[in-house]
């Protein structure tokens, strides 16, 4: 099977069922016809833009982020105000903590915004590091974070 036609069935079923675990997509591809292995799937996620969010129900589900033609930085904004809980700078790094499960998609958006400031993003479920060249570009980066709550 095609890698393209892989990736349509894959966005099919995670439109479709509540998938939380990279497992369970995988047996969901193997229910569909789909021979693929763990580390094909974990490929799939990572190109196709695959992140966890927390769904209206709120449990946590694999989602399709893409970009929509709201300005990214708006986005972002209100992405921290709905996920950002607190921001402490350590030199030339910010240690962000959101509402549980919403990590990672925050960090999406601050990586596909591509800030000459942030280096890069590392999250967990919960916690999201983010690395600065230097110190200036975190202190930037933290008052960046404090303007979506009109604190700066």
């Amino acid at each position: 099977m095609k890698k393209a036609e892989r990736q349509r069935i894959v966005s099919r079923i995670i439109s479709a069922q509540v998938i939380e675990t990279q497992q369970q997509l995988l047996t969901e591809l193997q229910r569909a016809g789909v021979k693929a292995t763990q580390a094909t799937v974990s490929r799939d996620i990572r190109e196709m833009n695959i992140v966890k969010a927390k769904g209206a129900d709120g449990r946590t589900r694999y989602v399709i982020y893409s970009q929509k033609t709201d300005s990214s930085l708006d986005k972002l904004l209100a992405s921290i105000r709905d996920n950002g809980l607190s921001i402490t700078r350590v030199q030339f790094l910010n240690v962000i903590h959101t509402v549980p499960s919403n990590g990672n998609l925050l960090a999406a958006l601050i990586d596909d915004i591509e800030f000459t400031q942030v280096v890069g993003t590392v999250a967990g479920h919960d916690t999201i590091v983010v690395i600065s060249p230097d110190e200036d570009g975190a202190r930037w980066f933290n008052q960046l974070y404090q303007r979506a709550f009109g604190n700066a």
